[in-house]
């Protein structure tokens, strides 16, 4: 099977493309079919990325840990799901991702594809979905009326951040650069800041949760907007490494949740929830993609198309409206 992995090579690492045997799925696993894979370019800088999980270095890793496929074969154990099953969702941060033809993922890890998504389409939201549900609901435990401050919109996980906030009941306030402010508000934020144009803390203050999707210094001026008992979270891959104990506390890894990716797909399916792709790339072109050499709009997710006619539908443009999905007007 074709897959993209990362290789040494003269002068660091590159991504190539390269032939694999298809896996075999073991006791509580399913073998995926991949359709579409979503891509996080910081995923090549993380540790799981280039070791395994006994601490050895790992070669010919292959990125991509969310996707959108059909069952093509179960381990022992696995009775809940037959092959042909359209299904989404992610596997472990050390276990060869989905940017090939077929993946491996627990059984635990997937869910029925939300029926009016396209392959494409579902691809882009596990990371990002599940990571905006656990940051705000598992960990800063966001109530209705609440306020909240999302750093970085319009991003792959802001987008939901900003929706399943306002679902839950808080005033939101986002930030996004000046072209998204139109897109951003279209999700749902009550507030959206043009962080260019003056700082956010000048803007806002008494937040209950920040969710940070920025890290750096955005993290640092950020805690200054929070009320005494305010509640930090940050996904920013670059406070992982972090010794400032406040940070190492609001920081968290997104894990594989089957229950929150059957809500999250009736969300998507009922139009409560929408997902938004930048830009759709085909397999041959993922090392591009990862390297962000790539044109894209700021907006969602980058999504690799694995096999050509998973995505024949037009995508909903920016803004689209949750009532046209609500109508069944979306794209199967």
């Amino acid at each position: 099977m074709k897959t993209i992995q990362l290789v040494p090579k003269p002068g660091g690492p590159s991504l190539v493309e390269r032939e694999a045997r298809q896996p075999i799925p073991g006791p509580g696993e399913v073998l995926i079919r991949v359709r579409a894979a979503g891509v996080t370019p910081t995923e090549l800088e993380w540790y799981p990325t280039s070791h395994t999980k006994e601490g050895n270095a790992r070669e010919g890793a292959v990125p991509g840990h969310e996707f959108s496929g059909v069952v093509e074969a179960v381990g022992p154990g696995v009775g809940l799901l037959e092959s042909g099953r359209e299904v989404y969702g992610m596997n472990d941060w050390f276990a060869e991702g989905a940017t090939a033809e077929c993946c491996i993922a627990p059984f635990e890890a997937v869910a029925p594809k939300p029926p009016n998504l396209t392959h494409v389409e579902a691809a882009s939201v596990p990371i990002g979905a599940l990571t905006a549900w656990q940051g705000l609901f598992d960990r800063a435990n966001l109530q209705p009326g609440e306020r909240v401050l999302v750093q970085g919109g319009a991003g792959a996980v802001g987008i939901f951040a900003v929706q399943l906030a306002k679902y839950r009941g808080a005033h939101v306030v986002a930030t996004a650069s000046d072209r998204n402010l139109e897109f951003v508000a279209g999700l749902g934020a009550d507030e959206v800041i043009d962080y260019s144009k003056a700082p956010f803390e000048e803007q806002v203050r008494d937040m209950d949760v920040v969710f940070d999707g920025v890290g750096g210094e955005t993290l640092q001026r950020s805690w200054s907007v929070l009320k005494p008992n305010g509640r930090m979270v940050t996904i920013a891959a670059s406070e992982e490494g972090t010794s400032d104990a406040r940070v190492k506390e609001a920081f968290f890894i997104v894990v594989p949740n089957q229950k929150q990716l059957y809500l999250i797909a009736e969300m998507l399916r009922s139009g409560a929830l929408r997902t938004v792709v930048d830009t759709i790339v085909p397999l041959a072109k993922a090392p591009e993609a990862y390297l962000s050499a790539l044109p894209r709009r700021g907006r969602g997710k980058v999504v690799v198309l694995v096999e050509e006619g998973s995505s024949t539908q037009e995508l909903p443009e920016a803004g689209a409206s949750k009532k046209r999905q609500a109508a069944g007007q979306g794209r199967n």
